[in-house]
Order: C-alpha cells, then structure tokens, then sequence
C-alpha cells in the first residue's frame, strides 16, 4: 500500500510552482498574532537537543510555527524506531528525486521529473516561514518515507473546512515498495500524529486532506486514528477530510 496524501500547500511557493490564484496575491492566510511575534522575536524552542539533525544547515529556522520538529524525540512502532529528520536537499534530493518518480507515488503527488522538480518544491519549504516542515521518515537509521508537517490553519487549505488555531496537518509517501501494503503507512501515521500531540501542546487536532480517489491513503487514516469529516474541494483534487481529535486519541 503507497500512502500519498498530495495536496501541495503554499508555504512558501513560488510563482512557477503555484500560479496565483487571484490578482490580489492573497493567495495563504496571515499569520497569526502569537506566531507573528515568534517570527518577528525569534523567540522558538531551543533545536539542539541531540538529535543529530543539522538544520543550520539549511539556512531556515526551524520551529517558529511547529514547535522544532527537529527536536522531537523518535517514536516507538511496532516496526521499529522512527523518528522525523528535517530534510537537507544537499543530503536528500537523490532519494527524494527517486521516490517522485515512482509511477505509484507521481500519481498523486505529481512531482516526477528531474531533480530540480523535486528540489523547487522542497526548497518552497526551506525557505518559507516555517508553516511548513519537509522530513525524511527514518525507521531503524533508514529513510524510507517523506513526511511534510504544516499548519493546517494558515494553509490555503483552511478555506475549505472549519479550521481552528494550530490545526496540523500530514502528507506522507512511503519511498520502498516493500514497505507498502503491509501496515506500516498506518503506523507511520499513528506515530507522526502522536508526535504532533507531544510536542505542540496547542494543537487540538491533526489534519489530512488525501485524494479521494486515494482508497489505500484513506484507509491507512482511518486506521491511525483518523475520523472521515467530510469531503472538500480543493483546486487539483476531491479530497477526503481526515481528523485525529486530541480528545479522542486514546479511544480511536
């Protein structure tokens, strides 16, 4: 089973990768208060914290608007040790590049092509404001699965349900075949939204938005603890609305 959410966000976007969508340019929502403070006084949690993951190198800073994804500490699955380690394009474009261009995952994610298709859309990431963190998904010390965690609420996709403060949401794509179909997506996703709640105390849920069409992704959502709220029309796609309620997170 290939898990691969594909709703592509503007955080941070360029022009050439999302055409805008009205003359305005008000094309993602404003920051709000308490997190335009944090971008204007740099007043973020602390990222190093052991975990090896350099995002200096990067030239963003990481955790104004996610709470330092990079510091989160890894996850127990029942496949092994995970844990979320901020991509480097410097490191990663190879793999990434590679993963794109599987015919299972470019379905969805429409992102196949050389490098560079791969690096634009990454580095929209990198040097946005933060609403957006690219991750490699590294289980037992090998990457094999990208995850992009961002702030459901100042997304474009806020406009098309009732979002609330610090919403978070998930894409993900599994890289090795051989890990599809066999219950680790659904992990992956049960562990990545635990960490969520871990370690952004002010979020209440954790979003998705996967195609519709995407029955494989749905169900993986839905056994991670997922509920189906609705579906939503988005500009490339009918999508599933995905809901994991920090209130219900010890029930589902």
């Amino acid at each position: 089973m290939s898990i691969h959410p594909d709703h592509r966000h503007d955080a941070g976007a360029t022009a050439a990768d999302h055409p805008p969508a009205d003359p305005t340019g008000d094309d993602t929502l404003d920051l709000r208060v308490d997190d335009l403070v944090a971008l204007l006084t740099g007043d973020r949690p602390d990222t190093g914290t052991g975990t090896g993951v350099d995002t200096a190198a990067d030239g963003r800073l990481d955790g104004d608007l996610l709470d330092s994804v990079a510091s989160w500490a890894p996850a127990d699955t029942r496949f092994g040790d995970f844990r979320l380690a901020p991509v480097r394009l410097g490191r990663d474009l190879p793999l990434l590049t590679q993963w794109m261009n599987d015919p299972a995952v470019a379905a969805f994610w429409e992102l196949s092509g050389a490098d560079s298709v791969t690096a634009d859309h990454v580095r929209a990431q990198l040097e946005g404001d933060g609403r957006s963190v690219p991750c490699l998904g590294v289980l037992d010390s090998t990457p094999m699965s990208y995850f992009e965690i961002y702030r459901a609420d100042l997304d474009p996709l806020a406009r098309a349900y009732p979002a609330l403060p610090h919403d978070t949401g998930i894409h993900l794509l599994l890289g090795g075949v051989t890990d599809r179909g066999r219950g680790v997506g659904t992990a992956l996703l049960r562990a990545v939204a635990d960490l969520v709640l871990d370690h952004r105390p002010r979020c209440t849920r954790v979003v998705a938005e996967p195609d519709i069409r995407n029955t494989p992704s749905v169900s993986a959502f839905l056994s991670a603890g997922f509920r189906y709220a609705a579906e939503i029309d988005l500009p490339d796609k009918r999508a599933a609305l995905m809901i994991r309620d920090r209130a219900l997170r010890h029930v589902l």
